[in-house]
């Protein structure tokens, strides 16, 4: 099997979470329509937004039950993707703390997917 390069989420309008993004990520789609957009970013992964009203089959579950995540080389650059995104009137679901497993913060996109941001303790707890 190949490994894993592309998710999916399902939401409301295609346009808004387009936009929200394109902010967030600082680039464009490389492909959009009104029912599906897709982002290329670093290091190849692929972000899809598909209008929910045209998944088949239909989904049932419920978004913000599962993260999209990012990694950063430093705590500071968790503080300062942090400070980006607010800046940017993202809504912070969780501000920027150290947890038992690094420093991170947890964001929202429209539809209310988490977007978490972190960074790896050097020693874990």
């Amino acid at each position: 099997m190949k490994p894993a390069n592309f998710i999916l989420l399902y939401v409301d309008s295609v346009a808004e979470s387009c936009r929200f993004y394109q902010t967030l990520l600082n680039t464009q789609p490389v492909e959009a329509s009104s029912t599906f957009a897709m982002f290329i970013l670093p290091g190849g992964f692929k972000l899809g937004l598909w209008d929910k009203r045209g998944v088949e089959p239909a989904s049932s579950g419920a978004t913000g039950d599962s993260e999209f995540v990012f990694s950063c080389e430093t705590d500071g650059e968790v503080d300062a993707v942090h400070q980006d995104w607010h800046t940017k009137s993202v809504t912070i679901l969780q501000a920027p703390t150290t947890m038992d497993f690094g420093r991170t913060f947890t964001a929202a996109d429209p539809d209310g997917h988490r977007i978490r941001v972190y960074h790896v303790a050097d020693n874990p707890v």
